[in-house]
């Protein structure tokens, strides 16, 4: 295979993750494509502790899909670099949940984001987040 076919398809994987984790709600696809010891920074409360693996990621994932459960996450552009992928994604859903610690507005929301992931043997491994929550916060009248 070549290093060109290698990037296509690490990409394919970055899609069907949004596809399968965020869009069609599916828990079970986290540990299909995240290694048990992945590194994902930007998505917890703490920045100097990143979640950590599918055990990790999970309780993120339930609060976030309980609080939109119709998510959409679309891939607007991607860029490939051997183990590395960086995706410029558009969100949006409706605040239908009171699991981010603020009652449902039934708001909708609109942000954006980018996410940079490095794959190795086929699963995830480190991932930076970038996504405008403070845009998504205050749609919800959160502040």
């Amino acid at each position: 295979m070549s290093e060109r076919d290698s990037i296509e398809e690490h990409k394919a994987m970055v899609r069907r993750w949004f596809e399968e984790v965020w869009v069609k709600g599916r828990p079970d696809a986290i540990p299909e494509m995240m290694a048990g010891d992945c590194v994902v920074h930007g998505l917890s409360e703490d920045p100097s502790q990143p979640l950590r693996g599918p055990a990790g990621f999970l309780p993120f994932h339930s609060q976030f899909r309980e609080a939109f459960p119709n998510i959409v996450v679309v891939v607007e552009d991607q860029i490939g670099e051997g183990d590395l992928v960086a995706s410029r994604c558009s969100v949006h859903g409706r605040h239908e949940g009171d699991s981010l610690g603020y009652k449902a507005t039934q708001s909708p929301v609109e942000f954006t984001g980018i996410a940079i992931t490095r794959i190795k043997n086929g699963k995830f491994v480190e991932a930076w987040n970038n996504f405008d929550f403070m845009k998504m916060y205050k749609q919800i009248g959160a502040i």
